[in-house]
């Protein structure tokens, strides 16, 4: 299955894309807000080998079905465990998120430790309350609803180049994938709700992020931090609060680079998570891994 392809998982219309050694270690990969699997695509030829690469639309983003409940961290969680149930895959698994996705990699493991052998955190929301204006907005009565309902190709265009420090990323084929997928009938609604959900229009909310703080220092695991220097959605800054909070991790701060490490630097990214995969095999998973912090 080394495309996109669509599954039912719990009645639910699910995209997935898996590929790699099927006998490898499964590595599960988990998109932001408003995003979907094609973020992670320049990622499958360069991690594939050796690891069964499994990445989705999350429920209600992207091309998949929502679930029934109102849009939680705990119901994206729980449904990325349910595609894999559906997929046969049961394995521990290195979880890599990236923005909202790396939250729902903390929630995941909040949820059910003994599936999450490590964790690569990539721009992860979590770790402070600082957030673009432009989702802040979408927390307003009024203007959130508006803003859904009269997606252009100049706001996809727009969104897209927040993503990047390099506009150029921001390509005709990513902002024609952009639309398609705001085209569809319930992303926006899941979006408002998962807004609404972690954050005002002052920022993130504390609760949450306090939740899961607690999580992940309840349950260590070998945990490798990587973020943009030029990230526009959720500053950098915020590294400096994930390395107090997780002071085993491995962290990179990468210059000249945006929200999105994993598709404007591919062979960066992938040298880093392959040599902390590799790592993490000689170690046992339960354990938090040492590291110096890195720039």
């Amino acid at each position: 299955m080394s495309a996109p392809a669509f599954i039912s998982v719990r009645g639910r219309r699910t995209r997935v894309r898996v590929a790699g050694d099927p006998a490898g270690p499964p590595v599960l990969m988990l998109h932001g807000i408003g995003r979907s699997l094609e973020d992670w695509a320049p990622q499958y030829p360069r991690l594939a080998q050796g690891y069964r690469l499994i990445s989705l639309d999350l429920p209600g983003f992207g091309f998949s079905a929502r679930s029934p409940e109102p849009t939680t961290l705990q119901v994206l969680a729980r449904g990325a465990l349910e595609t894999l149930d559906a997929l046969g895959e049961r394995r521990p698994l290195h979880v890599l998120g990236n923005s909202l996705g790396g939250a729902i990699a903390q929630r995941l493991l909040a949820l059910d430790a003994e599936r999450v052998t490590s964790l690569v955190l990539v721009d992860s929301a979590g770790f402070g309350p600082e957030v673009a204006f432009a989702l802040r907005l979408l927390a307003l009565p009024v203007l959130g609803p508006l803003a859904i309902r009269r997606t252009t190709r100049a706001g996809a265009l727009m969104t897209e180049r927040l993503m990047y420090a390099d506009p150029a990323v921001a390509t005709k084929e990513r902002v024609d994938h952009a639309l398609a997928i705001a085209r569809q009938p319930g992303p926006g609604a899941v979006l408002l709700e998962t807004v609404r959900g972690l954050s005002t229009v002052r920022g993130a909310k504390p609760g949450w992020q306090a939740e899961l703080a607690a999580a992940v220092v309840k349950y260590p695991r070998p945990t490798l931090i990587i973020w943009g220097e030029d990230d526009r959605v959720l500053p950098a800054r915020h590294l400096d609060s994930a390395r107090g909070l997780l002071p085993h991790a491995e962290t990179h701060l990468l210059p000249g680079i945006g929200h999105m490490p994993q598709v404007e630097c591919p062979d960066r990214f992938a040298e880093l998570v392959l040599a902390f995969l590799a790592a993490t095999k000689h170690r046992d998973g339960t354990l938090p891994r040492d590291s110096a912090a890195s720039r």
